[in-house]
C-alpha cells in the first residue's frame, strides 16, 4: 500500500455502529485503527494507541468531544495528534467552538468516505506543518 499503513487513527464515538464502520473503512484505506465508545475510554486509548489522528464525535454523554479535545491539547505529548470533529452539528456556534477547542478539521455526519479521508489527510498535514514550524 502507500504511506498510510504506518498511520494510526483512533475513532471515538458513542454510536458503536458508526465508530466501527468508520474504523473499518479507514482500515480498507491502509490505516491502523482503534475504537473507543466514550470520551474517557477515548483518552485512555489515545495514551496507549498513540494515534496520529483522532476522529472524535462531539455529542457524547459524560465527557463530550470538546472535553476530550481540550484534555488532549493540554498535554504536550499530544501536540502533533490531528483532531477531526466528526459530528452531526454544523451550526456557526459549533464551528467556532471546534476551532477554539483546537480541532484541525470539522466533518459533518453523514459524510462520504472521500470527505472523511480528505479531512484525515488535511488534519495530519496541518499538524505536521505546525510541528515543523514550532521545531524551527
Amino acid at each position: 500500500m502507500d504511506q498510510t499503513t504506518s498511520k494510526r487513527i483512533l475513532v471515538v464515538d458513542d454510536n458503536t455502529e458508526a465508530a466501527d464502520i468508520s474504523a473499518e473503512l479507514l482500515e480498507l484505506h491502509g490505516y491502523q485503527t482503534a475504537v473507543a465508545y466514550a470520551g474517557l475510554p477515548g483518552l485512555d486509548a489515545a495514551r496507549t494507541f498513540q494515534p496520529h489522528a483522532i476522529l472524535l464525535d462531539l455529542g457524547m454523554p459524560g465527557m463530550d468531544g470538546y472535553q476530550v479535545a481540550a484534555a488532549l491539547r493540554a498535554v504536550p505529548d499530544f501536540d502533533q495528534v490531528a483532531l477531526i470533529a466528526f459530528t452531526a452539528w454544523g451550526d456557526v456556534v459549533t464551528r467556532q467552538r471546534v476551532i477554539d477547542t483546537g480541532f484541525d478539521e470539522h466533518v459533518i455526519k453523514p459524510a462520504n468516505l472521500e470527505r472523511i479521508l480528505a479531512a484525515v489527510h488535511n488534519a495530519m498535514e496541518k499538524r505536521e506543518q505546525t510541528s515543523t514550524v514550532s521545531a524551527s
